[in-house]
């Protein structure tokens, strides 16, 4: 079945830097746009970056650009946040989410706190 899984969250401090990684599982991988969305407490899901199929472009947050890079390795079926200069209005639970025409796949998510 189709799994996305999430890892690599954590408490940094402000200014710090943290990967999230995506690992996917029960779909063809290269063939998906793959993104980072993020929720933070009492907001609406937002999207963080998204980046295409092959790798060829990648989109981001105005929030985020210049200090967030996505990235692919489709020999992994794996997606990357890096994440620098982390802010603490970047505290939020991040998701990873996978689409092509009709269909979405989503991962449960990993938590992202910054704070000191």
């Amino acid at each position: 079945q189709v799994q996305l899984v999430e890892s690599g969250g954590g408490l940094v401090q402000p200014g710090g830097s943290l990967r999230l990684s995506c690992a996917a599982s029960g779909f063809t991988f290269s063939s998906y746009a793959m993104s980072w969305y993020r929720q933070a407490p009492g907001k609406e899901r937002e999207l963080v970056a998204r980046i295409t199929s092959g790798g060829g472009r990648a989109n981001y947050a105005d929030s985020v650009k210049g200090r967030f890079t996505i990235s692919r390795d489709d020999a992994k079926n794996t997606v990357y946040l890096q994440m620098n200069s982390l802010k603490p209005e970047d505290t939020a639970v991040y998701y990873c989410n996978a689409r092509l025409a009709g269909y979405s796949y989503w991962g449960q998510g990993t938590q992202v706190t910054v704070s000191s």
